[in-house]
């Protein structure tokens, strides 16, 4: 419990700096700035056909702070967000070339269909079922799913199991919905299509939990820290990827060999260390892909 306090604590000053330092004009670099003037990719590819067009369309959350959230100017930025760049960086694009599309959990693998995305990155669990229907780069981070409720735990949620008659929310569409309706079905579970929603219906006492990803949850604790608070116990492991068409195998793979590529040359940790890794008390390593 001390060391969560500590952690929210660090988390509610380097949000504030962030915020002052944006008001005055600062910030740091972005991780994602870079582009390979000299990509070069086989006729007819996804990523010669993006090179050629000199943009791409992405997917991301608007809400989620740490990973993907739209800042004062209207911009996403975050985690997800710097991943994106250096895909898109790789192919040739800058980053004033990214169309960021709002990509919520229940419209992901639509979006990847219906070619309103050229590929996802915005906090997508990848398993089988989603598999079945969209092909996953990935994966580059690795969260675990926990349990968000009021300051002080009035109702002493210790963890998934204690859950059983109480009202929990999570996000249509969401790996740590179809969890609680599959594993904890005694939960009564009330479902909203942002996390934001389900923050909101905690402080007003129409929920008694919320439960999403871990790094999602501290997210939404970071905005309100004197209402919520984190179980601090994750029961599962949710590997994040980049979801694009089914069938796509040339993108996946470069995909794939990018994250391979700034694992190696410290890109991905410098992403990691300009967004959560601001405040987050435990350095990740990037989980190896996988090239099923």
């Amino acid at each position: 419990m001390i060391r969560a306090r500590r952690f929210l604590g660090l988390l509610a000053a380097t949000i504030a700096l962030a915020l002052a330092a944006a008001a005055c004009g600062g910030g740091s670099e972005s991780s994602g700035g870079s582009v390979n003037q000299g990509a070069n990719f086989p006729d007819g590819s996804t990523m010669a056909k993006l090179q050629q067009a000199g943009k791409v369309t992405v997917g991301t959350k608007f809400d989620q702070p740490l990973f993907g959230l739209k800042n004062l100017e209207g911009v996403p930025e975050g985690f997800d967000v710097e991943i994106a760049k250096l895909v898109a960086g790789e192919m040739g694009i800058a980053p004033d070339k990214i169309e960021w599309v709002e990509t919520v959990s229940a419209n992901r693998e639509p979006f990847i269909q219906q070619g309103k995305v050229d590929f996802v990155v915005a906090t997508y669990t990848i398993n089988d079922k989603r598999k079945q229907v969209v092909d996953f780069a990935g994966p580059y981070y690795e969260a675990g799913q926990d349990i968000m409720v009021k300051k002080g735990n009035p109702l002493g949620i210790t963890g998934p199991d204690a859950l059983a008659g109480k009202r929990v929310c999570s996000v249509t569409g969401s790996t740590p919905a179809e969890n609680i309706r599959t594993n904890y079905s005694q939960a009564k579970l009330t479902e909203f299509d942002v996390y934001s929603k389900c923050a909101e219906a905690l402080k007003n006492g129409q929920v008694d939990a919320v439960t999403t990803d871990n790094v999602i949850l501290l997210g939404l604790i970071s905005a309100d820290q004197e209402s919520f608070e984190l179980v601090g116990k994750p029961f599962t492991k949710e590997p994040y990827g980049i979801g694009v068409k089914k069938g796509d195998t040339q993108f996946r793979n470069f995909i794939n060999d990018v994250l391979d590529k700034i694992k190696q040359d410290g890109r991905w940790m410098k992403a990691w260390q300009d967004t959560a890794g601001k405040v987050a008390t435990d350095q990740p390593t990037q989980p190896s892909v996988d090239r099923y």
